[in-house]
């Protein structure tokens, strides 16, 4: 953020004011990070940066992330919430399952392995809910001639 340094945080975007943020708190070098959230608002490089900074770190971070495929490449255990309830925990590889993804998100899905890194990899059919039922279909738009 060095190239910003003379902008005021107002004037950021909202990936420049969350990388802003997040090398404030790396900066005061904590025993313990909890983060929630903190790719919101980051472009896919940065995520990815970002993603990396907290593998290599070795102090202890709490992390909330919604994105179960980076959950997955960055955290040693997983605690899965539905319904305010912890309902898996344990390594990535254990607790993504796909049972676990229909009961808990209610997608159908496979979990692989990652080609490039083996981390598991969720797969999800954006066609079919995973009760079976049919998916609601968009009706098809009439083209203006």
């Amino acid at each position: 953020m060095d190239t910003h340094a003379e902008r005021r945080f107002t004037a950021l975007s909202g990936g420049e004011r969350q990388r802003v943020l997040l090398a404030r708190a790396f900066a005061q070098e904590p025993d313990v990070l909890v983060l929630d959230e903190p790719a919101n608002h980051l472009d896919i490089r940065h995520q990815v940066e970002l993603l990396a900074l907290l593998r290599g770190r070795r102090r202890t971070t709490l992390v909330s992330l919604h994105d179960l495929n980076a959950a997955a490449s960055v955290c040693d255990r997983l605690h899965v919430l539905h319904a305010g309830s912890v309902v898996a925990s344990g390594p990535p590889r254990e607790v993504l399952t796909p049972a676990l993804m229909a009961e808990v998100f209610g997608v159908r899905a496979v979990v692989v392995d990652h080609p490039l890194t083996g981390d598991p990899l969720i797969a999800v059919d954006h066609r079919a809910p995973a009760d079976g039922t049919e998916p609601d279909r968009p009706r098809a738009a009439r083209s203006r001639r």
